[in-house]
């Protein structure tokens, strides 16, 4: 500590009050403390603060170590005996509880200020600090936070660079240099030409170039583009170029996809059975569609296109499949929801609307599959408004429905009720029996295990057929 030169001099002739004033204006909290440690006199720069701690009045008389928390009491001791010694003042931490039982830390360093063993004790309000060192280790803690979640997203990034079957290009937005590859693409890059300074020259055939240049022009100004074919500089083959655009400020950059395609004899093939089933459901009389999680159309098959109206599926791609199917946002919000919680779907009931008007109504079935690691969703979906009901057979007798039979509870007997069932699913029975077997009463006695005298008897009842013909 480096005190005054001549405060006799600077300070001039200043009294009690003036002193006192000057105290109680450099520090938060001012305490006059005698040589025993008792609290003689108290000064607060504010009434917040004054109040939080309960000090009013309060604290006159009373030992200094019995105001502060337990684990404070030695620091108390330690200012006291520093200031008897005339040590230079050192600032120790204390706690103090306020009415509500939390602490208040206060930082306090004890002078001694007259020969009888007072001393005064200057206090530093530490709250607006601790405030601000908890600021400090939330940030710290959210960056921690952040700085993980973006080196997980790295690891799974650069995991699927590695593993993809398909050339992965990274290309700066404004040269087209190649900034990152996979190892399929390192491979296709033209042998001499150093990873990072590499163009689209060094990984396409002269006659290409153009081509995929269009189409990343294309990509750049309406944000997605066609597939175009190209030839490789260094394997001299064949393959489809897939193109996107995305931005990492202020700079932007393309995913460039190459696979092979469907001649290209480099080409992984599907086993034959796979290809026949795929076969399968693009000519299948129902609708196939498969989406994303956000339920946009990725593919779709003739059937499905029938019904939504529409003679291609570029029309249908990227778009979203509520778009025909149900209300807006609800159905398939629904089965979207449904698919994720369960897995699968079956035989929700629902209409598709085309894009001419036509409404029909349909079935979907539904499941959640993985496509190269990508989870997409799977739907089915038949027409039902074109089953044909069978016709009722003239002069039969239907049975009543469970709901008519229940209205007569109460106006019915019971067993009257169970009788007229079952006199009506017996004739029903009676009648199929006969129509299966071209009215052979012999057969159909025994598909029924009935004796012919007994099925004869039925019919008689129910005066079915013509029993006088054969005498019985």
């Amino acid at each position: 500590m480096n005190a005054f030169t001549a405060p006799q001099v600077s300070l001039g002739n200043l009294d009690a009050e003036s002193a006192a004033t000057l105290i109680a204006a450099a520090a938060d909290i001012a305490l006059v403390v005698d040589k025993g440690g008792i609290v003689r006199d108290v000064a607060f720069q504010s009434k917040e603060l004054a109040q939080e701690l309960d000090a009013a009045g309060k604290w006159l008389g009373r030992p200094w170590g019995d105001l502060v928390t337990t684990e404070s009491r030695p620091k108390i001791a330690e200012l006291i005996r520093d200031a008897a010694s005339q040590n230079p003042p050192k600032w120790r931490h204390i706690n103090y509880r306020d009415r509500a039982g939390a602490d208040i830390p206060i930082l306090f360093a004890t002078v001694r200020s007259s020969n009888d063993g007072r001393m005064v004790a200057f206090g530093r309000d530490l709250r607006p600090m601790s405030v601000l060192q908890q600021r400090l280790i939330n940030a710290q803690q959210s960056m921690e936070r952040d700085y993980s979640r973006i080196r997980h997203v790295e690891t799974r990034y650069q995991l699927l660079l590695q593993t993809s079957l398909d050339a992965i290009f990274i290309l700066d937005g404004a040269t087209h240099t190649v900034v990152e590859a996979n190892p399929q693409a390192r491979a296709l890059i033209a042998e001499g030409t150093r990873r990072r300074s590499a163009g689209l020259k060094d990984i396409f055939a002269p006659d290409s170039v153009p081509a995929v240049q269009a189409l990343l022009a294309t990509v750049r100004a309406t944000g997605r583009g066609d597939d175009v074919r190209a030839n490789l500089i260094e394997e001299n083959r064949d393959v489809l170029v897939v193109a996107s655009q995305f931005r990492e400020d202020p700079a932007s950059f393309f995913l460039v996809r190459i696979a092979a395609t469907q001649g290209d004899p480099n080409n992984v093939s599907i086993p034959k059975l796979k290809s026949k089933l795929l076969k399968l459901v693009e000519s299948a009389p129902d609708g196939f569609v498969v989406t994303d999680l956000e339920g946009r159309v990725m593919t779709a098959n003739a059937a499905f296109l029938d019904m939504a109206q529409l003679p291609t599926e570029e029309l249908v791609r990227s778009e979203p499949l509520s778009r025909w199917v149900g209300r807006p946002g609800v159905e398939v919000d629904v089965l979207v929801a449904n698919l994720l919680q369960r897995g699968s779907v079956r035989l929700f009931a629902t209409t598709l609307q085309g894009e001419h008007g036509v409404v029909a109504d349909v079935e979907i079935c539904a499941a959640s599959v993985m496509n190269g690691g990508r989870q997409c969703f799977g739907f089915a979906i038949r027409n039902v408004g074109r089953r044909l009901q069978p016709e009722p057979r003239e002069g039969a007798v239907l049975p009543r429905s469970i709901q008519q039979l229940t209205e007569l509870i109460g106006r019915v007997a019971l067993k009257d009720l169970v009788r007229e069932s079952t006199d009506v699913i017996e004739r029903l029975c009676i009648e199929t029996a006969l129509e299966m077997t071209g009215d052979n009463r012999a057969s159909a006695a025994e598909m029924l295990g009935l004796s012919r005298q007994s099925l004869y008897v039925k019919l008689r009842r129910y005066g079915l057929g013509d029993l006088a013909s054969e005498g019985a």
